[in-house]
C-alpha cells in the first residue's frame, strides 16, 4: 500500500508514475501508435505474382515508411538540385503522392515515403525525368532517363558479402572503388 503523498511534495519519479497508471487504461487508436508499435499489415498473397519480385517487396513495404535516393545528371550545383527536385516532389504532391525530400549531396536527394507501397509507381516516375540519373530503391539502382549509356547498360545491386569481401582483399592497395561518395571525396 502506497502512502498518499501530498501532491505538492511529488519529485519527477512520481509524477511519471501517476502518468503511466493514467496511459496504462488508455486506449491509444492504431493509427496513433508510432510504426515499429503497429502491426503488420495483413499480406494478401492471391495478389502476389511469383515472376515478379517487385510485386512483394510493394505489399511487404505497404504502411511503412521508406526511403529512396535519386541522383541529378549532369554536374548541378546544390541549389539546382533543390530546384529540379522541388518540380518532381511537386508533380508528385498533385498525384496525390506524400512524398518528403532532403538534399543528401550536390546532386543527390532522399525521397522519404510514408507508404512505401507507392514506390515502384514514384520510381517510375522519377526514372522517366529527363534530369534523373537513377534512383536507388530497396538496394536496387535503377537507371534514369538522364544516365550516361554505360550506366543504362548494368543494373547494379548491393555487392554480397562474400564478393565484397574478394572485391577488398583485391583492391587494398588500390583506394578507387566504384563508389559515388567515394569519387566525390576524391573530387575535392
Amino acid at each position: 500500500p502506497a502512502k498518499k503523498k501530498d501532491i505538492r511534495d511529488y519529485n519527477d519519479a512520481d509524477m511519471a508514475r501517476l502518468l503511466e497508471q493514467w496511459e496504462k487504461d488508455d486506449d491509444i487508436e492504431e493509427g496513433d501508435l508510432p510504426e515499429h508499435k503497429r502491426p503488420p499489415a495483413p499480406i494478401d498473397f492471391s495478389k502476389i505474382d511469383p515472376g515478379k519480385p517487385e510485386s512483394i517487396l510493394k505489399l511487404t513495404k505497404k504502411g511503412k515508411t521508406l526511403m529512396m535516393f535519386v541522383t541529378v545528371s549532369g554536374n548541378p550545383t546544390e541549389k539546382e538540385t533543390e530546384e529540379i527536385t522541388s518540380l518532381w516532389q511537386g508533380s508528385l504532391f498533385n498525384a496525390n503522392y506524400d512524398v518528403q525530400r532532403f538534399i543528401v549531396g550536390s546532386n543527390r536527394a532522399i525521397f522519404m515515403l510514408r507508404d512505401g507501397g507507392y514506390a515502384w509507381e514514384i520510381k517510375d516516375f522519377l526514372i522517366n525525368q529527363e534530369r534523373c540519373a537513377d534512383v536507388t530503391l530497396e538496394g536496387q539502382v535503377y537507371p534514369g532517363k538522364g544516365a550516361g549509356e554505360s550506366e543504362k547498360v548494368k543494373n547494379k545491386t548491393k555487392p554480397e558479402k562474400a564478393k565484397k569481401k574478394k572485391d577488398t582483399d583485391k583492391k587494398s592497395n588500390n583506394v578507387k572503388e566504384d563508389n559515388r561518395a567515394t569519387k566525390q571525396r576524391e573530387d575535392l
